[in-house]
């Protein structure tokens, strides 16, 4: 387990392993941990580790994120040659 304190962003992150992640046990005292940076006013974010492969799930991601990216493009262009054939 990590847990880091950004007090000049007011976050804390806890990661948590697969192995610590089941653990019910170790995860129960964490609990007055979250509590006590909520009333901080403290965004307190739990990364718990994956069972898939990261490597392809990355790229995956990444795919997904350019797609998204290249149809947002097609569609701005389209926009913008409507608007200009409405201004003539």
């Amino acid at each position: 387990m990590e847990i880091n304190v950004r007090d000049d962003r007011k976050i804390v992150e806890v990661w948590l392993t697969n192995q610590e992640k089941q653990d019910e046990a170790l995860r129960e005292p964490l609990k007055d941990l979250y509590q006590q940076y909520r009333e901080k006013k403290y965004f307190v974010a739990v990364y718990m580790s994956g069972d898939l492969n990261l490597t392809e799930e990355t790229s995956a991601l990444l795919c997904h994120n350019r797609k998204r990216l290249a149809e947002q493009e097609v569609r701005r262009k389209r926009v913008r040659t409507r608007q200009r054939a409405g201004a003539r």
